[in-house]
């Protein structure tokens, strides 16, 4: 009987299985912010072990509240700050180089086909876009990771989405995942990898497949997961080149990265995505969506773009098109409405500066921020007063998410362009050049 991807890397990490459905597996990466980790370095601490298993396999960043807004992020800063000091842990990522963490660490090269990562963050899940298993875990086990390398999963189930058709322009990778939570709903894949495949997954940029991996525990599931293939390669190759002669060996050996024919899913899933419209959501739950053009007149006061979702150069480059064109015709974001960008790495912002898109964003009376995550969970950088409504590119949208009483309501960058110049929800095609 063949396996899946998820079921290859676990037997390839394997330890021990102290239950039936248990799993021990060696870690490969064991990512870490100012937010989480914190509460893992102090309770090591205060039990006498405060060790790393690997320095040279944990990354770390200050990403949330950047710069600190108060005592308390300050001191959570600290605590990291000296953590990674005190144990020479040289890729950690503070004030200046620092960047959101599920965007800053793929980009240094820091995941690879067949990997295992450990974070404590819900969206670590990002990661599996490079044909890795990632997920988010809690204090105790991002304090056995620290320590041991090691963490300890169910056996791993999958369920497989095969993504046919081509999408309308238009139509993003934020469209299609929305699509597949509403479809599925919010439990649809608890404790399941959910795999990605087919004609859509395979057009796909590295920055899509992220995104498309994102929001995967939006759907309650553990991992999102693409199968590596040449886009990867590309993606990986100043980092791997020194690894392969050539990229088309790099691609034979992270081809056994993919899944058998025979392989067992818990469920399939096929969509044709070809008439599929941009979508957004209306609710307090990552299920509760609607094609855009049924929420068109929506008002909103704030528009957000950034975050480990949509805050990459792809993304930027998209909602500028769409400003581009509203300013030709002599438009800028309505005067109701306050416009963010938060860039989501400092190379991503030097990239949309040289590019000229910071400009395009500024002229359209855009505030640019530094890159954080802060507005994405309510902590800085963008917080909605009480009755507020945010058009977001982030992946959350539960009630109080970005401020207490605020609404969310989650899109694509296109979309949100659209919508900030309109001072309402409206499609994007409105702008499309």
């Amino acid at each position: 009987m063949g396996k899946t991807i998820a079921e290859k890397i676990f037997d390839a990490h394997f330890v021990d299985k102290p239950f039936k459905d248990t799993w021990v597996v060696k870690l490969d990466r064991v990512f870490c912010h100012e937010i989480t980790t914190p509460v893992a370095i102090e309770d090591l601490v205060q039990k006498n072990k405060d060790r790393v298993f690997d320095a040279s396999k944990i990354k770390a960043v200050i990403d949330h509240v950047t710069p600190a807004k108060d005592s308390k992020t300050a001191l959570q800063g600290k605590i990291l700050r000296d953590w990674a000091n005190r144990h020479n842990i040289k890729d950690f990522f503070d004030i200046g180089t620092n960047g959101v963490c599920h965007a800053i660490f793929p980009e240094k090269g820091f995941v690879r086909p067949g990997y295992t990562v450990i974070m404590g963050d819900s969206h670590t899940c990002t990661h599996g876009a490079f044909g890795a298993f990632a997920a988010g875990v809690g204090t105790t086990d991002l304090e056995v990771g620290i320590l041991k390398g090691v963490c300890s999963f169910k056996e791993p189930k999958t369920i497989k989405f095969v993504l046919n058709g081509t999408l309308k322009n238009g139509v993003y990778a934020k469209d299609v995942i929305l699509y597949i939570i509403n479809k599925i709903g919010v439990n649809g894949a608890t404790n399941c990898v959910m795999e990605f495949t087919g004609p859509v997954v395979d057009a796909m940029s590295m920055e899509s497949r992220m995104t498309l991996c994102n929001m995967a525990i939006e759907a309650g599931g553990t991992s999102g997961i693409c199968i590596p293939d040449k886009v990867t390669v590309d993606y990986l190759w100043d980092f791997i080149k020194d690894e392969f002669k050539t990229k088309e060996d790099a691609l034979a050996e992270y081809s056994k990265w993919k899944s058998d024919d025979d392989a067992v899913y818990e469920k399939v899933y096929t969509y044709d995505l070809s008439n599929l419209e941009p979508m957004a959501t209306y609710g307090y739950k990552p299920d509760e969506v609607k094609p855009v053009s049924q929420m068109k007149g929506t008002k909103v006061n704030q528009v957000y773009i950034g975050s480990c979702t949509n805050g990459r150069i792809e993304d930027l480059r998209i909602a500028a098109e769409v400003l581009k064109k509203a300013l030709s015709e002599g438009k800028c974001i309505a005067h109701n409405v306050r416009g963010i960008l938060s860039p989501a790495t400092p190379k991503v912002y030097k990239q949309a500066l040289d590019e000229g898109i910071i400009s395009v964003f500024m002229d359209a009376g855009f505030c640019v921020t530094n890159p954080t995550c802060g507005a994405c969970l309510g902590m800085s950088n963008g917080v909605l007063a009480e009755g507020e409504v945010c058009a977001s590119t982030t992946n959350r949208n539960f009630n109080g998410r970005m401020g207490k009483g605020g609404m969310v309501h989650l899109m694509s960058p296109a979309t949100a362009a659209a919508t900030a110049i309109e001072g309402s929800i409206t499609n994007s095609f409105l702008y499309n050049t």
